[in-house]
């Protein structure tokens, strides 16, 4: 049973008449005969009545009529949703989003809203080395990347750069000042994350620690914001580093932010694509919404 056969059949119920009918499927009238017949032999009965002079459904083509115009409806919105799903594929951009983007997060998707309203946004999180695999992959279209990682196979567009802050118990005598030097805080241990983790940052940090002349103590390792924001909140004398927007985002009791200078630590903010394929519409209005941002 085919899906043609259904549909003759059903054309020819509706005009009983197989002249009108090969005439409204733009077919010529012995196909319509034919498929209508082979689809009696399927079924093992008559559907049709034919004579000279009249075309009459039989009682079994009477019972089949419902269950052949559900069939056909069936089917057509069958392929309505694979439609569908390829218009909203069409659109779809997948990014790979990281850990501290803070309230640059929310100002760029407000912004990309305004460079692609039509499209739908789907953000992906995961270790940067595995958003730059899928970039390469084309399981993604694009990925947030700060610092310098390999970039073989990728573009990168600089869109903006984040500045680097301490956070301090609001109990240390540090934390009444406006701006901290790098080299008052030599005294104290810092949690960082494992270059493994984090290696742009933890490079930064200690590059700025050896500039201000001293190697840090190295506490425990920062973990999550949660935990080591917890520990600091306690009043222990230690120090760790956040993105000025990602800590625009955490009021946390007992814990201070302050700038850091001599020297001043900033983290460029890139847009990693593939090299090799042209960009989408979307994908474009990914770049210009963060350097709208920039």
């Amino acid at each position: 049973m085919e899906l043609r056969q259904l549909k003759y059949f059903v054309v020819v119920a509706e005009e009983l008449h197989f002249g009108r009918a090969a005439e409204r499927l733009h077919i010529g009238q012995p196909a319509v005969s034919q498929q209508v017949r082979r689809l009696e032999r399927e079924l093992g009965t008559e559907l049709v009545e034919r004579t000279t002079r009249t075309v009459a459904l039989t009682e079994a083509g009477e019972r089949f009529l419902p269950h052949a115009r559900a069939v056909l409806a069936a089917a057509e919105r069958a392929a309505d949703a694979v439609t569908e799903f390829r218009a909203e594929r069409a659109h779809l951009v997948r990014l790979g989003t990281s850990d501290g983007l803070g309230d640059r997060l929310d100002g760029f998707l407000a912004a990309f809203t305004q460079f692609a309203p039509d499209a739908q946004l789907e953000l992906v999180h995961a270790p940067t080395t595995t958003r730059l695999r899928q970039v390469r992959d084309g399981d993604l279209d694009a990925t947030f990347v700060r610092g310098d990682w390999p970039s073989d196979g990728l573009d990168l567009t600089p869109l903006w750069t984040d500045e680097v802050v301490v956070a301090l118990p609001a109990t240390h005598p540090l934390a009444d000042r406006a701006v901290v030097d790098f080299a008052d805080l030599a005294a104290l241990p810092l949690r960082l994350s494992s270059p493994e983790r984090n290696r742009p940052l933890h490079d930064l940090v200690l590059a700025g620690c050896r500039s201000a002349g001293f190697e840090p103590v190295l506490g425990k390792e920062f973990t999550n914001a949660q935990d080591t924001l917890g520990t600091l909140g306690l009043g222990r004398p230690h120090w760790t580093v956040f993105y000025r927007a990602h800590a625009n985002l955490l009021p946390v009791p007992g814990v201070v932010f302050r700038p850091l200078r001599n020297p001043a630590p900033v983290m460029p903010t890139r847009l990693a694509t593939a090299a090799d394929r042209r960009l989408r519409p979307e994908v474009l209005a990914l770049i210009e919404a963060g350097r709208s941002l920039g």
